[in-house]
């Protein structure tokens, strides 16, 4: 039985004489013709990377502590590496030229450990904070001024070609290795914890820590524009285990306290060990 070749790029089968790695198809889906553009709409999103450009490297400056100098920022610091390398593809995927925003994309990845899909979404003023393990899924969108640490991780949980990605709003941090999962949308000025993982919807002038996310608000409190305390948040297991401690002390205090019945065992047994159990 003759065995066949396949295409690299769509798997298609290829006979023994084709030793070419990729069928006709995908070679001529390679024929880009810039004649094809709409260069109003070119100037427009050539304009946006210098914009955002600026924005992305004010707001690195502005939000790291240990930023000293913008020489420093540009020449050192993975985030603004993978946002811009981000920018120029995300701009090659917009005018629907093939195989370069990835390619794009993969070498951000060796570079700077940070993976942002060509296809989403970002706004003005994003800031990666260290960044090593950050992953943006392809139908992610991101509005501006949003800060994201090392770990994190904006995933799908669908194989369909539909938006599986999450949805983020304002003025929001995302602490370190935080994974938010799935289609949903996180509203403004919220604060996720370190750790964390997101599965539902988080409304706006929130927090949510814990695995699952929990969310604690923050009722009439909106995060700061420059915030970088995502480690200093409730715990809801600690307020769980302090809250039935507290009930179980109540408890044991009421029956104890009762001398108009007589011992049992429980009374002997709590005797027994001093009193605590």
């Amino acid at each position: 039985m003759e065995k066949f070749l396949h295409c690299l790029n769509c798997g298609k089968d290829l006979s023994g004489k084709n030793m070419h790695p990729y069928c006709a198809e995908c070679i001529l889906d390679l024929d880009y013709r810039a004649s094809d553009l709409d260069h109003n709409e070119l100037d427009k999103n050539l304009q946006k990377i210098l914009d955002f450009f600026v924005s992305d490297v004010s707001a690195a400056f502005h939000k790291d502590p240990a930023a000293n100098t913008l020489l420093e920022v540009l020449t050192s610091y993975p985030g603004i590496k993978a946002i811009l390398i981000y920018r120029i593809a995300h701009f090659f995927s917009r005018i629907g030229m093939p195989f370069i925003p990835r390619y794009l994309s993969d070498i951000a990845r060796e570079i700077t450990g940070i993976e942002i899909h060509p296809g989403a979404r970002i706004g003005s003023d994003f800031f990666i904070d260290h960044g090593a393990g950050v992953v943006i899924g392809e139908t992610a969108e991101i509005g501006n001024n949003v800060t994201i640490y090392a770990g994190v991780v904006l995933g799908g949980v669908s194989l369909e070609h539909r938006k599986r990605h999450p949805t983020i709003g304002n003025n929001v941090v995302i602490g370190t290795g935080a994974k938010l999962l799935g289609p949903i949308t996180v509203g403004d000025n919220v604060k996720i914890g370190a750790n964390s993982v997101v599965v539902n919807d988080v409304p706006p002038n929130s927090v949510v820590v814990g695995v699952p996310g929990k969310i604690i608000s923050r009722e009439g409190e909106k995060i700061k524009r420059i915030d970088l305390a995502h480690g200093d948040l409730p715990d809801p297991l600690s307020i769980t285990i302090a809250t039935l401690n507290l009930r179980i002390k109540f408890l044991e205090d009421k029956f104890l306290n009762n001398k108009d019945h007589p011992k049992n065992e429980f009374e002997i047994l709590y005797g027994e060990y001093g009193g605590g159990i």
